[in-house]
């Protein structure tokens, strides 16, 4: 059995170009899918979030019509109620890489705002990476990478073929001419290697230990990715 630590945003809001706050958090599938998957493969999950608070769900996430029906939707909001993992979240800045097998990042908006300015995230990331050990990030996490620089000013992951929330994707959800800025076109312009698939559509890409997923439905396949490497 191996131990995987998922890192989550500690925020529920978004701040848009307007000063606003957009209420979000984490999205429900891209916790409860690689969860499920990870635990029915024997594995041990440890969540941590800066400061260690219980991550709020982004209550869109729990909608019948983004999860395929009010059923799957109940049943993924129970998964979340009844989580001690995620009810009971380690602070981030005492989670040690040593301790751990792998690494997931969920996505949701909330990442957006905490964990791409957060250093404590960043380090990790680049520990992880160099560290050769399995890193799973979906949708919009990648944001996460964004605070992954080296002493040198460069970002760890330049170079790697990845993927995370398209403009396009942003654009249709309705939320791109309100954003301060867009995650595909800060991973493209740290160097990162975007493959993007049609918006909405399962895209998984695995570089190395890098494993990425392009949205919530990319989620199942970065689990599984995850699975084999840690085989």
């Amino acid at each position: 059995m191996s131990k995987v630590l998922f890192v989550m945003t500690g925020v529920d809001y978004w701040t848009l170009a307007d000063g606003t706050r957009h209420p979000t958090g984490y999205w429900a599938e891209e916790f409860v899918v690689p969860f499920e998957t990870l635990k029915a493969g024997g594995h041990e999950i440890v969540v941590a979030t800066p400061g260690g608070v219980v991550p709020a769900v982004d209550q869109a996430s729990l909608a019948p019509e983004v999860n395929g029906g009010q059923g799957t939707a109940d049943r993924r909001a129970g998964v979340i109620a009844a989580s001690t993992e995620l009810n009971n979240p380690i602070k981030l800045e005492l989670a040690q890489l040593a301790d751990y097998d792998a690494v997931f990042y969920p996505g949701g908006h909330g990442p957006m705002e905490d964990l791409a300015v957060d250093a404590t995230s960043g380090a990790l990331l680049v520990a992880t990476l160099e560290s050769g050990k399995p890193l799973g990030v979906v949708c919009h996490a990648p944001a996460a990478l964004l605070a992954a620089t080296r002493s040198d000013g460069t970002n760890a992951f330049a170079g790697y073929r990845l993927t995370g929330f398209t403009d396009a994707e942003e654009t249709q959800a309705g939320l791109a001419d309100k954003a301060k800025w867009l995650l595909q076109q800060r991973l493209v312009a740290f160097g990162a290697d975007f493959v993007e698939a049609a918006a909405w559509t399962p895209n998984v890409v695995v570089d190395r230990n890098l494993v990425t997923g392009q949205n919530p439905a990319s989620s199942a396949g970065v689990a599984e990715e995850l699975l084999k490497k840690l085989a």
